[in-house]
């Protein structure tokens, strides 16, 4: 049990950094409430649990393959600039203040949140640093020690999404439409910066490689 509540503390400070994913699930949160903000997150960590599984079966040497991750740095790119493009260009529409009834599709807000999971910092950052902590986990003596860990790190994950949620949802009763818009286009620019900060990973990358 001391196994699986250490490695909810490790899955709490993985999520707690300021990244795409946090930004988009805020934003989702102000304009449509608490479930399309969790939505989002639940997007992210489907990216997160693929990745526990490719661990688990030792494909994280693949992944790590520069012909491999370093398209992933422009695709990456690409996604965080279309999503914030649309976060700027829709910024006054899709807005559900608090008591109203939200018509936006939550397929829709899941699928962003998936998107922007698929970016290299969020990869590399399993695959390179917790990947080898999961690793390390796994033997053939103790294969539930492996699941274990996974579960836990879900759950600080699950945890912290959650937490972000009720915050926002409390302050979201507090703004106005004109207040959610104004947000609404500071994330699109933020993700914006973080797509040009993939292209510069991107060229670096190609760099190393010619």
């Amino acid at each position: 049990m001391a196994l699986f509540f250490t490695y909810v503390i490790a899955g709490l400070s993985i999520a707690m950094p300021v990244g795409a994913i946090t930004v988009e699930m805020t934003k989702q949160g102000l304009k449509n409430g608490f479930m399309h903000g969790w939505v989002v997150g639940l997007g992210g960590m489907t990216i997160d649990f693929a990745l526990i599984v490719a661990l688990y079966f030792g494909l994280a040497s693949f992944l790590q393959l520069p012909f491999i991750q370093i398209p992933m740095w422009l695709v990456g790119a690409i996604f965080l600039f279309l999503i914030g493009y649309d976060s700027i260009k829709n910024a006054d529409k899709d807005i559900t203040l608090s008591g109203e009834k939200t018509t936006k599709s939550l397929w829709l807000t899941y699928r962003n949140g998936f998107l922007v999971a698929i970016s290299p910092g969020n990869i590399i950052f399993w695959l390179s640093v917790f990947g080898a902590v999961l690793s390390n986990s796994y033997s053939s003596a103790k294969p539930t020690s492996f699941l274990i860990i996974a579960v836990g790190v879900l759950t600080g994950i699950l945890l912290h999404d959650l937490g972000l949620l009720t915050i926002v949802a409390t302050t979201r009763k507090a703004m106005s439409r004109s207040m959610i818009k104004r947000f609404s286009i500071i994330a699109g620019f933020v993700l914006i910066g973080f797509s040009g900060y993939f292209v510069y990973k991107f060229f670096i990358a190609m760099t190393g490689v010619l």
